[in-house]
């Protein structure tokens, strides 16, 4: 159930993205979901190898070169989900700040 509870969450963060970024768009609410499930299985599958291969810019940046590694997971995302939409670089990488934000939110209000 808590995965499921994950996955709307997930879905949700990022239709609010959406219309906060003109730059980022979801054509259904169905390809919310979808993309959120392929965002969470590249996250578990691409991403942790990038963060390996980039720790040392990682470490030499204070951290802040992961931020660029969840831009790339997104629009990762954005290039296999048909619907779902990120047209630049800038736009991925404040997306995913601001869904990272919105998620733990979201998380954070279904947690009471």
């Amino acid at each position: 159930m808590r995965l499921i509870w994950n996955w709307i969450i997930s879905a949700v963060s990022l239709l609010i993205v959406a219309w906060l970024f003109p730059k980022i768009s979801i054509d259904t609410v169905g390809a919310a979901f979808v993309a959120a499930l392929v965002l969470g299985l590249v996250n578990a599958v691409i991403r942790p190898i990038l963060q390996v291969l980039a720790l040392p810019i990682t470490l030499i940046t204070f951290g802040i070169f992961a931020l660029v590694i969840n831009a790339a997971m997104l629009l990762v995302t954005s290039s296999f989900v048909a619907g779902f939409h990120v047209e630049t670089f800038a736009s991925a990488f404040f997306g995913s700040i601001v869904l990272s934000i919105v998620s733990a939110i979201l998380g954070a209000v279904k947690q009471d």
